[in-house]
């Protein structure tokens, strides 16, 4: 008999009583291995009729070449320079945004970091950090000892309005650019930097919803971020030499292809001057050597064929065009169409766009979705342990330099797993990415399905409801066989809440500080699939833009909606409210497989609209953002999205003092952690276990992680008083500092670092 969940049992008891309840009662998921975890399948990319892609690894080539190519950026930019080191951005120096996400004034203004200096050009050092400090760092009631709404981003481009491309030699766009009024150094500009930490791309491919807040939708529509919610998008697709036409596309499980397309169009922070169109951007590089100016390794594991280079002579560029990567990777209905006029206004400075620059941005997308689908870590020390009967690691694989130094590993990342799970850690950071984020795939492993298997070669996990611990023990984190994407659970002050699954509020900041989940898209709609849910309650369909209704269960939730029982209570919908059975509305009952019988009902569209501003109907989106994966965490700092914190201690300390900011929209789980989880013995242990979630192939940069060479801007000459003016792209500017990350073959080359450690 399977135990009951304990977040399923619905009594009327004090908040102390049910934080006991909780404790005692419910089964911890458990992050489990990587190891031949499918990627959610996208229907209609590579099968069917008529496949998008018709040579898959063309189109890595070509995605690969474009992740990393400078030519790309309107000033230099490439999709690496933000994600080059484990996926994610190591720099220090120019990396600070004045907190331009929240509504408040400060939010345009650089404050003064602890060691001194601080704003456009300052090099950071592990004195700033972390960027909200408490004269108790265990407790966030205490006086606030230093506080800033600055957030440590990614430098990107100088901005500009576009003016037009070159199609063959110059790798920078035409575009007027002056000093930004905020990213100035004594009116000298500098590289703007975005308000966000980078997240890794590593691993990103399971992820329902990509950037932090889950703008990057998981359909794909071919031309912008935004999915279904884009009235525009579409592509041409060629109907005979005389006819094309433009249709929408909905492609599934392809967020990584959606959030592809933001960085170089929709963000003038990041890559591109402000007003350049994809189209664009196809006209700059379907005639050009994809890295063009890059020497690429011989033994690239994916461009290796492709390279100019032979031995230890690299050279740059690949034997090939963007053209030609493009015929090979797609079906010609989306290229070959001979005539020019109907794809849209004029190109600046040039003749109107043919059908493979208007299908750019598909191309670009896709292709990056494909490769960055090959970046998957699953050959950490975590992944290859094999598991005792309570699927616990056993880390027999894990040796030292003698038998005692053997010893004292195993017992101490035995420790770590054991913090790890008791503190509640594995309720958002669960499944083989170690988040919620990963809907569909968490989904599918959680599905019954005979002679399916994955984890470590020794002791494999059988798909089922059992593969993310014992006693379904998955659905204590709202995970199961049914991908819904909304929830609901319980706030830290034990008020239950509808939210995103994957994405919660765990008061890093104050809630005003950047609206994360809760901002709205380009078009006015909310970004919170919890916010259309309440749409689609109150029976207002227009406000149900992109949910897929058919895949929430109200009897999925952590803590339900309406319940068909009678209790005291006013945060849950009761009979007497009006409830009606859920999916009857569409005439399919949700009920299959449910625990809890009684949940599986939704209040009836008079009810959810007399309680819309209830507690009934409160939702927990504000300040949440996307449960990362801390697959390579050692390396993938600064962390959480406003780089708020520089090192793994400060990350455990933090949690240790159950976050920075307590709301009413703080998840629950914050509250569970011990105190003690940052005396010294648990730091040490738990971080132990945390860098047994790297994968050495990441930290060696080994395929599929090796790459051609990157020139990033790493900041300005001079400090955060003092920069030298005279850049060639606008004598207002100032020069650039760069790095050079050199070109690597399939056999990796030197560890990359983590973030502000000290060169050896």
């Amino acid at each position: 008999m399977r135990k009951q969940p304990a977040a399923k049992i619905y009594l009327t008891l004090s908040a102390a009583v049910l934080c006991t309840a909780l404790a005692d009662l419910a089964a911890a998921p458990l992050p489990v291995s990587l190891r031949n975890v499918p990627v959610p399948p996208v229907p209609g990319l590579l099968d069917g009729a008529e496949p998008i892609v018709v040579d898959k690894n063309a189109a890595i080539a070509l995605g690969k070449a474009l992740f990393w190519d400078q030519n790309l950026g309107s000033d230099g930019q490439a999709c690496a320079s933000c994600h080059f080191s484990a996926g994610a951005d190591v720099r220090s120096k120019n990396q600070i945004n004045p907190g331009q996400n929240a509504a408040q004034a400060s939010g345009q203004t650089f404050d003064t970091l602890p060691s001194g200096s601080g704003g456009p050009n300052h090099e950071l050092s592990l004195t700033d950090f972390p960027l909200l400090r408490f004269a108790n760092p265990l407790s966030n009631s205490s006086p606030i000892t230093f506080s800033t709404d600055d957030t440590v981003g990614s430098a990107g481009t100088f901005g500009g309005e576009f003016a037009g491309v070159s199609q063959s030699g110059a790798s920078n766009d035409r575009c007027v650019r002056a000093a930004d009024e905020v990213f100035n150094v004594s009116h000298v500009g500098t590289r703007k930097v975005t308000p966000r930490n980078a997240p890794t791309v590593i691993n990103a491919v399971f992820n329902h919803r990509n950037f932090w807040d889950g703008r990057a939708n998981n359909s794909f529509n071919g031309s912008s971020p935004w999915g279904p919610r884009d009235p525009d998008a579409g592509v041409w697709i060629k109907l005979s030499a005389k006819a094309v036409v433009k249709q929408r596309l909905n492609l599934i499980n392809s967020s990584l292809a959606s959030q592809a397309v933001a960085p170089p169009v929709f963000n003038d922070v990041e890559m591109g001057c402000n007003g350049r169109r994809w189209p664009d951007i196809g006209r700059k590089l379907l005639s050009r050597q994809p890295l063009q100016y890059q020497p690429v390794h011989p033994q690239d594991s994916v461009l290796g064929s492709l390279s100019l280079s032979s031995g230890n002579d690299l050279k740059p560029g690949l034997k090939t065009t963007y053209r030609n990567l493009i015929t090979r990777a797609f079906n010609p209905q989306y290229w070959s169409y001979a005539g020019i006029g109907p794809f849209g206004a004029l190109a600046k400075g040039g003749m109107a766009y043919n059908q493979m620059e208007a299908n750019f941005a598909m191309f670009f997308g896709l292709a990056i979705q494909l490769y960055e689908s090959t970046l998957v870590s699953d050959q950490a020390p975590f992944d290859t342990s094999p598991l005792d009967a309570n699927m616990v690691p056993t880390w027999s694989n894990v040796a030292g330099a003698t038998p005692a130094e053997t010893a004292a590993k195993i017992t101490s990342l035995k420790r770590g797993f054991n913090l790890f799970v008791n503190n509640h850690c594995s309720r958002c950071h669960v499944g083989p990415t170690l988040s919620q984020a990963a809907v569909a795939a968490n989904a599918a492993l959680l599905t019954p399905t005979p002679g399916a298997q994955f984890g470590p070669p020794a002791t494999p996990i059988a798909f089922g409801p059992d593969a993310f611990g014992p006693y379904a023990a998955a659905s204590e984190a709202g995970v199961g066989a049914n991908p819904g994407p909304v929830t609901r659970d319980f706030n830290i002050l034990i008020k239950p809440r509808l939210m995103d699954l994957g994405f919660s509020n765990i008061g890093v900041t104050r809630p005003d500080a950047d609206p994360g989940l809760a901002g709205d898209d380009a078009f006015g709609n909310p970004l919170a699939y919890a916010a259309q849910y309440v749409s689609y309650l109150i029976a207002d369909s227009a406000g149900v833009i992109d949910l897929p209704v058919e895949k929430v269960r109200a009897c999925d939730f952590i803590t339900g909606l309406a319940l068909n029982v009678t209790l005291a209570t006013d945060n849950y919908f009761l009979p007497g409210d009006g409830l009606q059975a859920d999916g009857s509305r569409e005439g399919v009952p949700r009920d299959r497989n449910c625990a809890d019988p009684i949940a599986a009902y939704i209040p009836t569209p008079a009810a959810a609209q007399a309680n819309l501003n209830g507690p009934k109907m409160a939702l927990a989106t504000q300040g949440a953002f996307k449960v990362p994966t801390l697959r390579n965490v050692e390396l993938t700092g600064p962390y959480m999205h406003n780089g708020g914190l520089a090192t793994l201690a400060q990350v455990i300390e933090f949690y240790a003092r159950h976050g920075n900011v307590v709301s009413d929209f703080q998840n629950f789980n914050m509250g569970g952690i011990s105190s003690a989880l940052s005396n010294v013995q648990n730091t040490t242990d738990l971080t132990h276990f945390l860098q047994a979630l790297t994968d050495e192939r990441v930290r060696y940069q080994k395929a599929p992680f090796d790459h051609p060479q990157l020139t990033l801007a790493n900041g300005h000459p001079g400090n955060a008083l003092q920069v030298d003016a005279g850049n060639p792209l606008g004598t207002g500017l100032a020069k650039d500092r760069t790095l050079v990350l050199p070109a690597v073959g399939a056999g990796g080359g030197a560890p990359i670092l983590p973030f502000l450690a000290p060169a050896p």
